[in-house]
């Protein structure tokens, strides 16, 4: 499974499109209406407006074997933790190696920016930007595959 944190995500076209091409079912979280495309495999949840509503429903659910796609690097941190594949829509993999330093980093930021320091912003989303995301969204779908358990005969699945 997919989770979009959707809000504020560039990359959801691409998204569709990798989930298309493996069968995958992707949940599309956002605090308002978004359009989706009519597809089974996709579906949309819109959850209650407030900081972090969004967040706290994906890092509730995504597990071993899910993938999430957020900017968001304390919902990464709380996916993670869980056993969830976080990748960035610029195709940066959040894993277990690489949380500590991006929160570090992120907290450092969000701590000169409250003491009044201008900090220059995200650079804007460009098409390689895009193609990166798939290339990273790709690997992770098959990342994924690869670690998820075989299905037992017989039993019904999550998806």
């Amino acid at each position: 499974m997919i989770y979009v944190d959707a809000d504020a995500c560039p990359v959801k076209d691409e998204i569709y499109r990798v989930a298309t091409r493996y069968q995958v079912r992707v949940v599309v979280v956002s605090n308002s209406l978004i359009a989706i495309p009519a597809a089974p495999l996709i579906e949309r949840m819109v959850v209650g407006s407030g900081p972090d509503v969004a967040d706290g429903w994906i890092a509730e659910r995504a597990g071993a074997g899910d993938i999430v796609v957020t900017a968001d690097v304390p919902l990464a941190a709380r996916c993670v933790k869980g056993g969830a594949i976080a990748l960035a829509p610029t195709g940066r993999l959040f894993d277990q190696d690489a949380i500590g330093m991006a929160l570090a980093t992120r907290n450092l930021m969000d701590g000169l920016r409250s003491a009044g320091q201008v900090t220059s912003g995200p650079r804007p989303f460009s098409g390689k930007d895009r193609s990166i995301f798939l290339s990273a969204l790709d690997l992770a779908v098959n990342r994924a595959r690869r670690a998820a358990p075989a299905p037992i005969p017989g039993a019904a699945s999550r998806g």
